[in-house]
């Protein structure tokens, strides 16, 4: 190979890298600014195949998706002074990559230490504000939104960031209150425990009382109208007996009397002692009926 083939590929090699060098990508899950000697010269490069000038532009690509920000579990208290343990979340995305360089050098890192900062200033405000109860369970999405509202104000215009969203993960009490707390809230769950079941044996008084009440009107309701059931019938039953012995009288007589002999005879132990006259005896004097 001769010298001037030599050259003539040397250069066609510098044209290829030259060219290779002038032409970079923006991806769409991008957000890219052009500098020029260290100089931003674009802010916000937009997706697609673009030129810059080798050894003098320079690109710096970041993450547009959203990020997640997992913050260390720090201590706040709460407005009646009661130390919390806290672990939460932020998810977060470069808003204004302009900004957003230029206040963090393009380091994620730096990024989100200071995001971080501000989350837990941001708690500790909210926390400070606020019992134990209303963090725990009463206020807390309410808590939430104001971070996000008092955050988004400081990073959007300092960092370029803008936060999507903040969560607690997790809220415990410190280990050297957490028995003392636990006792107190046994305490007062026995002493809801009690009051609801004090509660229900009064109830439970009540309608026995009532039921008890409801038996006695029953009972006497019933006994009143059995009386008068039975009443009714020993009417009738007199009645028919009148009218029975009104149609013969003297077999009534003879037939009352032989239940009466049998009665008195069915025991052969028994004595009795009356005058052979005595109108007991008048139907066994007589062979038949007078």
């Amino acid at each position: 190979m001769n010298t001037r083939a030599t050259i003539g590929l040397l250069a066609i090699a510098v044209i290829l890298l030259l060219a290779s060098s002038s032409v970079y990508v923006v991806k769409e899950t991008q957000k890219a600014v052009k500098l020029r000697f260290g100089e931003i010269v674009e802010e916000d490069v937009p997706p697609g195949i673009h030129l810059k000038i080798p050894l003098v532009h320079k690109i710096r690509k970041f993450d547009a998706r959203i990020l997640t920000l997992d913050a260390e579990t720090e201590s706040f208290f709460t407005s009646e002074r009661k130390r919390l343990m806290v672990d939460s979340y932020a998810k977060w995305r470069i808003d204004d990559v302009g900004l957003y360089y230029r206040s963090t050098g393009g380091e994620m890192a730096v990024a989100q230490n200071r995001l971080a900062a501000r989350i837990n200033n941001g708690l500790r405000n909210q926390f400070g504000t606020r019992t134990l109860h209303e963090v725990v369970s009463g206020e807390r999405d309410q808590l939430m939104t104001d971070i996000l509202e008092s955050l988004n104000e400081n990073v959007s215009d300092s960092l370029g960031i803008d936060v999507i969203d903040v969560r607690v993960k997790r809220i415990d009490l410190p280990d050297e209150v957490s028995d003392q707390v636990f006792r107190r809230m046994v305490s007062e769950r026995e002493k809801e425990a009690r009051e609801i079941r004090a509660k229900g044996l009064e109830r439970a008084e009540k309608i026995r009382a009532d039921a008890d009440r409801q038996v006695t009107i029953i009972e006497a309701n019933a006994y009143r109208e059995s009386e008068q059931i039975r009443g009714k019938g020993d009417a009738r039953s007199t009645a028919v007996y009148a009218q029975a012995f009104n149609k013969n009288p003297e077999f009534y007589a003879f037939t009352r009397s032989l239940s009466a002999y049998r009665s008195t005879f069915s025991n052969k132990g028994d004595v009795l002692l009356l005058d052979p006259e005595n109108e007991f005896f008048r139907y066994l004097d007589n062979a038949s009926p007078p």
